[in-house]
């Protein structure tokens, strides 16, 4: 009987899943040690990522997601 795949929990943490299947992550570096930084830099990495040029990446993390 072949069974589900599980979802691997620290992709879900880190990775959404959007309305039209685009996947989106929050951009890394905005913890601390960032008072070098120009705004507009800070400003950059507020805004979320998108993967969507690499469908196989993309099929990677929906498996890991259980989306497929």
């Amino acid at each position: 009987m072949a069974s589900k795949n599980k979802t691997n929990k620290s992709v879900k943490k880190r990775i959404k899943v959007t309305g039209t299947g685009k996947l989106k992550y929050a951009k890394v570096g905005r913890r601390h040690l960032n008072a070098h930084m120009t705004t507009k830099r800070k400003r950059q990495l507020r805004t979320a990522g998108v993967i969507e040029e690499r469908p196989n990446v993309q099929k990677k993390y929906k498996i890991a997601l259980g989306v497929l």
